[in-house]
């Protein structure tokens, strides 16, 4: 098992995972992503949602910077002063 506190816990599988209601999910993949954020789509397994939450502190990510300014027209410029 490899624990990252940024992301999803990886397992060898295969995996069985027994959640809290009783739920058990199955998955016979070589190695399995297991969600720690809670906002995976298909919980308990990953889906990277985690990579979409914005960090507390430090600088933004390049990708969060792309995405913020692509967003947000008021920060574009065409060229062209109107």
């Amino acid at each position: 098992m490899t624990v990252d506190g940024n992301g999803p816990i990886l397992i060898e599988g295969p995996v069985e995972i027994v959640q809290e209601d009783g739920t058990v999910s199955t998955s016979d993949r070589f190695v399995v992503a297991v969600c720690t954020c809670r906002r995976s789509r298909m919980y308990p397994w990953c889906d990277t949602s985690h990579r979409r939450r914005a960090k507390p502190s430090g600088p933004a990510r390049r990708e969060d910077r792309d995405q913020d300014s692509d967003s947000n027209p008021k920060e574009t410029h065409d060229g062209d002063d109107h």
